[in-house]
């Protein structure tokens, strides 16, 4: 891949990122900040490492599934593993600036 590809497809799975959204909250994951890290090998093989904002949220199933639906429907994308995290725990200062001030926090 190259390094135009490879940025087009980084900008890509992000905005793929930002379609979804914790139904309790009206952020998009990205900017509530759960999604750590985004691994995209040269193959297209993808991981997201993501928390949530709490261990037992009960739409944990439902977002993981929509993650790996989103980011697999990125062109060029040739698989994608979510790998659920909570370490370091989620807390509200990993809100972007958008989130912060759409949440009321600024």
């Amino acid at each position: 891949m190259t390094q135009d590809e490879r940025l087009r497809m980084e900008r890509d799975i992000v905005a793929a990122l930002k379609t979804v959204y914790d139904p309790e909250i009206p952020v998009n994951i990205y900017d509530l900040g759960l999604i750590y890290e985004v691994d995209l090998a040269d193959d297209g093989a993808t991981t997201v490492s993501m928390t949530l904002t709490a261990p037992n949220c009960p739409m944990a199933d439902i977002l993981l599934e929509e993650v790996e639906r989103n980011v697999a429907a990125v062109e060029g994308v040739a698989g994608v593993k979510v790998e659920l995290t909570f370490d370091p725990p989620w807390d509200k200062e990993m809100l972007s600036e958008e989130a912060k001030l759409e949440l009321g926090f600024m």
